[in-house]
């Protein structure tokens, strides 16, 4: 599953004028990736959405906690092998008002050990009796079923217990049929439905999202990954309405004999594969088409208009590409006859991986050439290549339980890098995977209530806790991690380890030890490359304990030192390690230029070697384009050649490294290892530099500067000082775009130039308020025609909106409702942020309350975009108090980015009063709950406290520091 919550390169330069702490800030959170339900969910039970059939329910006050179904994890009792499901998504609503699905389901699998109950996953599905029970039993090849005593809904572990007079036979298959109705909600899980207006109709589509365990939401079902089972799926649905699951019909619709103006639609048989990967979608979407040359069919799926106007082209010319990469890559065809690809208009996480139907947002998935910005387009490739990674490492290959997610979504986090870059070659995308992933996760890894990437199963049981495992340690320390490892064994070997791996377990499960057995063969197979260790002993202490390491260099004697980097070095770290927090570390290097042998920093606290030592001019610099999951801090002397280098001749230093320099310094001095002045003198050079990287590390780090300050003295003489830094850049982008007449031609050079003017603007480039106010008055002239470059609209319109008043606010909300393109909406609903006028900001948080003027789905990313502005934080924190309960309701316990809110809200919490006012907001609403932002608030608690502490220490030395070199 891709990561639930993105901000694109325009929408995230436009959170930096906000005031948002972006990607490698101090001390910041990094932004969760995904959902985080309620720990104590568990405890409530889930109400029905139609009158049950059979009052026999088991309440959560009643349980028994010795009895086999108040476990979460399933028994191994059964073991499923085929299913038969038939649904019946009715899309216009009941006399109730309520929007249902009717369906069927039977089901064969195997005792494995004699049980005489069966224990199956059911989730707010109500049954219709068969012979006065929820289901019917039978005997398959000569078995014979015994009878059913009674069945029972057990609602806190979502199971269907089936009482059974006799016992089931050991190696004997059964087959139980079931037949059920449910409410096809639009809560964004299991079989659901989405809604949009297209040419002022309102229409209503049915689709799934079944990860992580929602498919028992759809039909009775073992639903676990390991409970691997081949599927044959049926959709009847109305006759002109195109039906979609994971595999092709296995011919025409039929009608449906009871209905003419249905039909009936079967699908192939799937693979032998997981439920959580299901998918079926009933819609009147259209599609562009192509095969690959291996006979792949590939077909991009959207609303009518939005394939009308070609929005799927972009991703139609890339799948096939990405998929011809992958297979060679994993050195296996890509398993399916079919790759579908279909754009959602309501869905929670970014895209879900479903095997053979992978669902996107629509901002995902479509792009228009003639309004998308370069970061929806790099967003489009990056999480298609994503998806389609996970066909083979994830789909074909699952893994045994949610424990080792991270293995799943950290190896897709990694190779989408790699699969985006051979579609757009010229992108140079695999170098932003340290800004996108390393520097974004060590945000939250080094706080003292991170967690490891693994987690022994037996941690790992309920709903809310599988998807507390969908974070940003699981994706992006994943992809870090992981990148790291290919980096060491070479890609080629990282490359024949994983197609063992892949061949060995072709349709089976495993644990990330496999992965690790296959990689350790492949390294044994040749002699070129030599460990010091095993992959085994290298690998389990990035994974097996929290955090990363500080590697220290003193320069005059060669001695490298390693020790667990905390942002408060006061924090207390109550989880053990048996490494003791020591890392066997990776270490590549450069002096003076010139690069040097290898190195492996084996798990001491202090080692020696000349590779480190210098005499003279000598300069040192560790962790070569950030390969190594490690921040590196060096003696004050080496500090200062390296600054000097900069300043004399930065071409000297790679891009990546000058991009590290600033993330480590800023990092060290929030963490008290280094003044804070040194990091600031990292920033010295930026007035020479027109790369991409650096800039973005030092904006993203000086973010943390204007949360803590823009409410200060300290923000007078930090503006001048940014000012005076982006003019040279503002002006190098001037002169290569010919006065903004024409643009960069690489993705860096566009993303720079976004930040050359966002940033200018920011901080009072006199030259970019002009540019601002001539753009967008010419829109205003002439709406139908805009003539802002897609690039620059985010930070043309959010500059707009705070320099003017409500008559372009109303202006850009007019466009934001008229707009049929997400990508243009998402830009313009972030800019409404923007204003500067309180009463305009409150109308807008009031907005967010009414599902027709914000969808359920850009709630949570609204508030969090007016919380990031200076002026709307503290309007956004009254508004939440107050409407906690039912925000928490509509979102707290499924919403993939509602940890996000409270993050966005709490960041510039600073202060004593602040700290208190979050203490009470915790005690007050503790009945209520949290749910996915539980997490999020311990970590905003740990945040707040650090943030007062740092503030309290450096703010006279900041102060003094920007005024010193702001002339």
């Amino acid at each position: 599953m891709a990561k639930g919550f993105y901000i694109s390169k325009a929408l995230g330069i436009l959170a930096i004028v906000l005031g948002i702490a972006a990607v490698s800030t101090i001390i910041a959170l990094s932004v969760v990736y995904a959902q985080e339900k309620n720990k104590n969910a568990e405890s409530s039970p889930v109400s029905s959405p139609v009158s049950p059939t059979n009052p026999s329910t088991t309440a959560a006050t009643t349980l028994d906690q010795s009895k086999p179904w108040n476990h979460y994890r399933l028994p191994k009792t059964l073991i499923p092998s085929s299913y038969n499901v038939t649904l019946r998504p009715y899309l216009t609503p009941n006399s109730n008002g309520l929007y249902t699905f009717k369906g069927s389901s039977t089901v064969r699998f195997t005792c494995k050990e004699s049980t005489s109950m069966i224990i199956i996953h059911s989730k707010k599905l109500n049954y219709t009796d068969i012979q006065g029970q929820r289901v019917a039993l039978r005997g398959v090849g000569g078995s014979q079923a015994p009878a059913i005593d009674r069945t029972e809904l057990v609602e806190v572990t979502e199971y269907l217990v089936v009482h059974l007079r006799e016992p089931l036979q050991v190696n004997s298959q059964y087959e139980m049929d079931s037949k059920f109705e449910g409410e096809l909600a639009d809560d964004l899980a299991g079989f659901y439905r989405s809604e949009y207006t297209e040419n002022g109709v309102k229409k209503v589509l049915a689709t799934t999202q079944m990860q992580a365990a929602d498919a028992r939401k759809s039909f009775p079902c073992f639903d676990e990954p390991a409970m691997k089972a081949t599927f044959n799926i049926t959709l009847i649905h109305p006759s002109n309405l195109v039906a979609l699951s994971n595999m092709l019909p296995r011919g025409p619709s039929v009608p449906f004999t009871e209905e003419p103006n249905w039909s009936v639609t079967e699908f192939e048989t799937t693979p032998i594969m997981s439920t959580y990967l299901l998918a079926y979608i009933v819609s009147e979407f259209k599609n562009v088409q192509e095969n690959t040359p291996s006979n792949v069919l590939i077909r991009i799926w959207a609303r009518p208009s939005a394939m009308d106007q070609g929005h799927g082209n972009y991703a139609l010319g890339v799948t096939g590409p990405i998929l011809d990469f992958f297979s060679r890559h994993y050195d296996t065809p890509y398993p399916l006859n079919k790759s579908d690809q279909i754009a959602l208009p309501d869905f929670n996480a970014g895209a879900m991986e479903n095997w053979g139907l992978v669902t996107y947002r629509e901002s995902a998935l479509l792009y228009d050439p003639q309004s998308s910005s370069i970061g929806n387009k790099e967003r489009v490739v990056t999480v298609i290549a994503h998806e389609l990674a996970h066909q083979w490492f994830g789909n074909l290959v699952t893994l045994e339980w949610w424990n080792d997610l991270w293995l799943n979504e950290g190896f897709a986090s990694y190779v989408e890098y790699l699969g985006a870059d051979y579609a757009e070659p010229t992108w140079n995308l695999k170098d932003l995977i340290v800004l996108n992933e390393v520097y974004r996760v060590m945000a939250v890894d080094a706080l003292a209530s991170s967690h490891p990437l693994s987690s022994p199963a037996s941690e790992v049981n309920t709903p809310a806790q599988i998807s507390e495992v969908f974070d940003s340690i699981s994706y992006s320390k994943g992809a870090s991690v992981l990148r790291m490892l290919s980096s060491f064994l070479t890609e080629d070997l990282f490359k024949k380890g994983v197609a063992s791996y892949l061949h060995t377990f072709a349709y089976q499960n495993t644990i990330y030890l496999d992965l690790w057995n296959h990689l350790q063969w492949a390294l044994g197979n040749q002699t070129a490359i030599k460990l010091p260790y095993t992959v085994s002993a290298i690998m389990d202490r990035w994974i097996l304990q929290m955090g990363f390491p500080v590697v220290t260099v003193d320069t005059t004697t060669g001695t490298l030192s390693q020790k667990h980097f905390l942002l408060d070095p006061q924090s207390n770290v109550t989880r053990p390690s048996k490494f003791n927090y020591l890392w066997i570390i990776p270490i590549s290097s450069v002096k003076s230029g010139t690069q040097q042998a290898h190195y492996w920093m084996p798990d001491n606290a202090k080692v020696q070697n000349d590779l480190f030592k210098t005499t003279g001019d000598e300069w040192v610099l560790l962790n070569l384009n950030v390969t190594g999951y490690y921040l590196v801090n060096y003696d004050q002397n080496n500090w200062k050649k390296i600054h000097t280098q900069l300043q004399t001749d930065l071409s000297v230093i790679p891009v990546i490294n000058r991009a590290q320099v600033i993330h480590d310094t800023f990092d060290l001095a929030s963490a008290q290892i280094v003044p804070v002045t040194l990091a600031l003198n990292s920033t010295l050079f930026l007035n020479q530099e027109t790369e991409y990287m650096p800039w973005e590390a030092a904006l993203s780090s000086l973010s943390y500067f204007k949360l803590m300050f823009d409410r200060s003295e300290v923000y007078g003489p930090m503006k001048n000082y940014l000012r005076k830094q982006v003019t040279p850049l503002f002006n190098h982008f001037e002169k290569i775009t010919q006065n903004w007449t024409d643009h960069p031609q690489t993705l860096t050079e566009q993303y720079n130039e976004i930040n050359a003017v966002s940033t200018a603007c920011t901080y009072g480039v006199p030259k970019c308020k002009d540019l601002v106010s001539t753009l967008f008055a010419e829109w205003r002239k002439n709406p139908q025609n805009n003539p802002i470059y897609p690039n620059l609209r985010s930070t043309v319109y959010c500059n707009a909106i705070a320099q003017g008043g409500e008559e372009e606010w109303n202006f850009v909300w007019e466009q934001f409702r008229n707009t049929s393109l997400v990508n243009e909406a998402d830009k313009l609903r972030s800019a409404l942020a923007c204003s500067t006028q309180v009463w305009i900001l409150n109308r807008y948080l009031s907005y967010t309350l009414n599902p027709e003027l914000i969808r359920k789905q850009d709630v949570i990313s609204t508030l969090s975009s007016i919380a990031s502005n200076v002026i709307g934080q503290s309007l956004a924190w009254d508004f939440i108090q107050s409407n906690w309960k039912k925000l928490f309701e509509d979102y707290g316990t499924g919403s993939f980015s509602f940890s996000n809110l409270i993050q966005a809200v709490t960041r510039r919490f600073s202060t004593e009063f602040e700290l208190q006012q979050l203490e009470q907001f915790k005690a007050n609403n503790m009945d209520t709950g949290f749910g996915s932002g539980t997490r999020a608030l311990e970590q905003a608690l740990e945040k707040t406290k650090a943030n007062i502490k740092w503030v309290k220490e450096n703010k006279e030395a900041v102060l003094q520091w920007f005024r010193e070199n702001s002339q």
